[in-house]
């Protein structure tokens, strides 16, 4: 009875993503407060903080400003945490909570297209996130035009494999409150060693290949050079490597939610 039956998958998902849509408008001004200041925050802190420590980074044959180089991977984590916290957090109080789930199994629509819908909305929720990050950072020259627009469609494909992964967590997480773990021990790491604050160059080569695992890293390599022209990757790899993690996780959380919630 829990076998995914991807058959049944069609556009109806749609209708899901639009109700999603419809209750997002209501507190959209405050959650996009987040996406248009964090870069800037980041920017000042980090630009004060390290501009007399830091004279300049060493990236794929390039010398740049430490806040040259890290701007375009806060493109790419802020990607990360708000497509994985709507299939998590947001995710679990819709199932749970609020038993919007339910609802939506009582009406034609299959498991498998709700949960499509799910992970496509988180999705654009970080490809929205991303449009406004690039409102900062293009006027600051941290990210080029119109080459950065690029950056847009890039997080939608990183927004879903996020998202695949946070809706399979949601699947095997017992309770809420364990969210902390896949947190702590999967995207903690991710978000320190992804190439996000210093390049893989300057680390051992054990460590390099075991970050070469993480998604964000492909991400924040894909954003750093639609931003600023330069990459220390290979871009049909981070793609590739994108989509099939996308679809790995996306079929593993079509499984184990429907295995929950069958249950």
């Amino acid at each position: 009875m829990s076998r995914v039956d991807l058959s049944t998958i069609s556009l109806r998902f749609r209708h899901v993503w639009f109700r999603n849509l419809i209750t997002y408008r209501r507190i959209w001004r405050v959650n996009f407060l987040v996406p248009l200041l964090e870069p800037a925050f980041y920017i000042i802190a980090f630009g004060l903080g390290f501009s007399g420590l830091i004279a300049g980074v060493s990236y794929a044959g390039r010398e740049l400003e430490y806040t040259r180089f890290m701007a375009p991977a806060l493109v790419a984590t802020a990607c990360m945490w708000n497509s994985f916290f709507e299939t998590t957090y947001s995710s679990f109080v819709r199932m749970y909570y609020q038993k919007t789930y339910d609802g939506i199994l009582a009406t034609p629509m299959s498991l498998e297209e709700m949960i499509i819908a799910e992970i496509v909305w988180a999705a654009t929720k970080a490809a929205a996130a991303v449009a406004l990050m690039l409102v900062m950072l293009i006027p600051l020259g941290y990210a080029n035009f119109p080459g950065a627009l690029l950056c847009i469609p890039v997080a939608f494909l990183g927004g879903l494999a996020f998202a695949a992964i946070g809706m399979f967590f949601t699947g095997i997480i017992p309770s809420i409150d364990m969210f902390n773990l896949p947190i702590f021990l999967f995207i903690t790491p991710m978000f320190l060693f992804s190439g996000t604050f210093f390049p893989l160059s300057g680390i051992p080569d054990w460590a390099r290949v075991i970050t070469l695992f993480f998604p964000l890293y492909h991400l924040v390599e894909l954003t750093r050079f639609f931003c600023i022209g330069v990459m220390e990757s290979h871009m049909v790899f981070n793609l590739v490597y994108l989509v099939l993690f996308t679809a790995i996780f996306g079929y593993l959380a079509l499984l184990t939610m429907k295995r929950r919630l069958i249950r």
